[in-house]
């Protein structure tokens, strides 16, 4: 097991920190680290691909768990077992030629099977699949007192460690239940809509026939383009829809994310940051512009479909040296003028977004800071270093708990703890649940310490 005493940010680069770091290559060398954990604790991290702080611990202990990558083989049903440290992405490119896929595909690969449990994430498919683990069949968790249990979904264990953060014990590997595909590729239909009521409407008319949804908003855009968009659909092609081209080849080793990436190889942050409010919104009018109206039965593979971002895995440099800011928020049904209300707040503000991503979500995961729940997600990037940005997210913050929304506790960075406290109900009984079974607060994190978890 390696060691060493590194400063470590969130994909965001904001708020670096010091630990020291572990890097176990056993269950039984990252017990010993719990064991043997000082007083500021310690907390596991994968790839590090969270914006804010979920995975940083000033002044104490990292699991680094990456070494921990083992994937087993499928059995009949449809299920396997990996180790906590495998990534979604290596997952998709072992899985996908044997006919199957993760549960859930979230919008990058570049984040581990202990991530997407810790962070309990949720697909393009939220309303037919739910989210990542409502698909774990059994997980082990290192806890406390350095052993290692199997923890079965419907225990009270189970639903605090489903998005809770790491802070109810390590997750060391899991069992998953996978979807059977037929082939490599999605056939996908993309359509622009003119303004936010549009985009709704659309969303909402195509219902479920297309499973997978979500759509990109165009946050410069002000006065009756308010809110327009390019809405994309998808669903599993089948044989029959593959190109004549394609000959025997249905399902590919290559899944398609991993291909045409552009990296920035030693590339500092752009000192001011790629994008001011005129490129965002020049870059916004172009890509509106240049999407079809309405486009069906496009065949993309199924990587370059769920991991279009993984193209640009440096993309965070663009934001400038102070990093960027991930808001992600939910609101309910019955809610959207809220929706509506923070996007002409945003747009007015002439704030240089240029990610913005809506999505539709179902029920509710059983997660106690499971961020999903029945209604609209928005989730936007933005240069740390605007002027003004922190009050401004603040009053978000306030709008969103009054209509009874929440933020997502696994991408923020500056959220407040009164904030977080009204957003998520189920807070007071995780935390009697952690001060139960840990009550030395053997895990602990920066984003644990600054919302009070």
């Amino acid at each position: 097991m390696s060691v060493d005493t590194v400063s470590l940010t969130g994909w965001g680069r904001t708020a670096p920190t010091t630990a020291v770091r572990f890097r176990p290559r056993t269950h039984e060398e990252a017990a010993a680290v719990v064991r043997g954990r000082g007083p500021r604790g310690v907390i596991a991290r994968g790839l590090g691909r969270s914006p804010g702080d979920a995975a940083q611990n000033a002044g104490g202990s990292v699991l680094d768990l990456t070494g921990l990558a083992r994937i087993g083989g499928v059995d009949a049903a449809g299920t396997v077992r990996c180790d906590a440290g495998v990534s979604l992405e290596r997952l998709l490119r072992v899985l996908l030629p044997l006919g199957w896929l993760p549960p859930v595909v979230p919008g990058t690969g570049r984040v581990t099977v202990g991530g997407a449990i810790g962070s309990d994430l949720s697909g393009l498919d939220h309303r037919r699949s739910g989210s990542f683990a409502r698909h774990v069949s059994a997980l082990e968790l290192l806890t406390a007192d350095g052993e290692v249990r199997t923890v079965l979904p419907g225990t009270a264990l189970f639903d605090a460690t489903a998005g809770g953060l790491g802070l109810t014990g390590v997750i060391l590997g899991a069992t998953l239940r996978l979807r059977r595909v037929t082939t490599a590729l999605m056939s996908v239909s993309t359509e622009r809509a003119e303004d936010l009521d549009d985009l709704l409407a659309r969303f909402t008319a195509g219902g479920d026939r297309l499973p997978y949804a979500s759509a990109w908003i165009d946050l410069m855009a002000r006065g009756r383009a308010t809110g327009r968009g390019i809405l994309t659909r998808g669903e599993h092609a089948t044989p029959d829809m593959r190109p004549a081209h394609a000959g025997r080849t249905l399902l590919s080793s290559r899944p398609g994310g991993a291909r045409g990436r552009f990296r920035l190889p030693g590339c500092p942050p752009v000192p001011g940051g790629l994008f001011g409010p005129a490129s965002a919104a020049l870059y916004n009018e172009l890509r509106y512009r240049g999407a079809s109206r309405s486009r069906a039965d496009e065949l993309r593979p199924v990587g370059a479909f769920f991991h279009a971002a993984d193209a640009f895995p440096d993309a965070n440099l663009l934001y400038g040296r102070g990093g960027l800011v991930r808001y992600r928020f939910a609101v309910g049904h019955g809610q959207e003028e809220t929706l509506h209300r923070v996007v002409r707040r945003i747009a007015a503000r002439r704030s240089p977004a240029v990610r913005a991503v809506l999505q539709r979500f179902g029920a509710a995961d059983p997660g106690g800071l499971s961020f999903a729940a029945p209604g609209w997600s928005l989730a936007l990037d933005l240069p740390a270093a605007l002027p003004g940005l922190a009050r401004f997210l603040d009053d978000v913050d306030e709008e969103v708990a009054a209509a009874g929304g929440r933020v997502c506790l696994a991408k923020d960075s500056r959220m407040r703890p009164e904030a977080a406290a009204a957003m998520y109900p189920g807070l007071a009984d995780f935390r009697e649940l952690r001060a139960r079974l840990d009550p030395t607060e053997a895990f602990r994190s920066d984003l644990s310490r600054r919302l009070g978890l």
